[in-house]
């Protein structure tokens, strides 16, 4: 089995990835990272920029991540199917249902997901499901990610298992994952504390609540094939906030 890759999520970088995404993959490169996920580039700074600055800065993009309306709307998700064959781009990611408070909602999201993934298929995509906490709400007996899990096509629709929103959520990671472990290749290792008023706090991967260990060995046991450093805000610079999630996950996870 081989061992699996890391990337980061550009969110820690804020609004820069559109406004100076130059200096961004530098500081990538510089915190550890030779992969990265965010959204449509392309989009923003035109094909011929990101392909040079992807070859100076020798950065691979792993996973394309839109939110539920990018696929529901068949012109959107042509034009990122597109940029992800423009770049060959393997993953694509999706946040979100189009009704998350009724079970209805996540069946319906669920048959879309289906046939998004049928079709990404198709081009040489995979199609996986990004979770937040709000899919492990009890909706009357059921939670949304049970409904996700029961009515999708595991060969269609695969999970990009976040830990830390899983464990929010009042699951255990770990074994989340091990349970869905036939379609979670993909994972967001998040770190951050849940706070007395609800909120929650990001922080830098080993510094928060979420047992990152145990998720590691879960993933490896899964045939984790990306494993994706993601905070979404963070009190320090984005560089050194990026050096200490890329050093925790080579030096205390074994990872990249």
């Amino acid at each position: 089995m081989a061992a699996p890759k890391i990337a980061i999520q550009l969110i820690v970088f804020g609004d820069r990835v559109r406004t100076d995404v130059d200096a961004v993959l530098a500081e990538t490169r510089a915190a550890g990272f030779s992969a990265i996920e965010a959204g449509n580039l392309i989009a923003t700074n035109g094909e011929g920029t990101v392909r040079e600055l992807m070859n100076r800065h020798e950065i691979s993009v792993c996973g394309a991540h839109f939110g539920y309306g990018d696929f529901a709307d068949p012109g959107h998700l042509a034009t990122n199917t597109a940029y992800c064959q423009t770049l060959g781009i393997r993953n694509m990611i999706c946040s979100g249902v189009g009704d998350p408070t009724t079970a209805d909602g996540y069946i319906a999201s669920a048959r879309l997901f289906n046939e998004v993934g049928a079709r990404l298929r198709q081009s040489g995509i995979a199609f996986h499901y990004h979770n937040h906490a709000w899919e492990f709400t009890d909706l009357g007996g059921v939670c949304g990610m049970d409904i996700l899990e029961q009515e999708t096509d595991p060969d269609l629709v695969r999970f990009n298992v976040d830990v830390f929103w899983v464990m929010v959520g009042g699951r255990s990671p770990s074994e989340f994952i091990r349970r869905h472990a036939d379609r979670a290749t993909y994972f967001h290792f998040k770190d951050g504390r849940r706070l007395a008023d609800g909120s929650v706090e990001f922080c830098e991967l080993g510094q928060g609540e979420v047992d990152l260990i145990e998720a590691a060995h879960a993933a490896r046991a899964a045939g984790a094939e990306w494993i994706v450093a993601e905070q979404d805000q963070t009190s320090l610079t984005p560089l050194r906030s990026a050096t200490i999630s890329g050093q925790y996950l080579s030096q205390n996870l074994a990872f990249g």
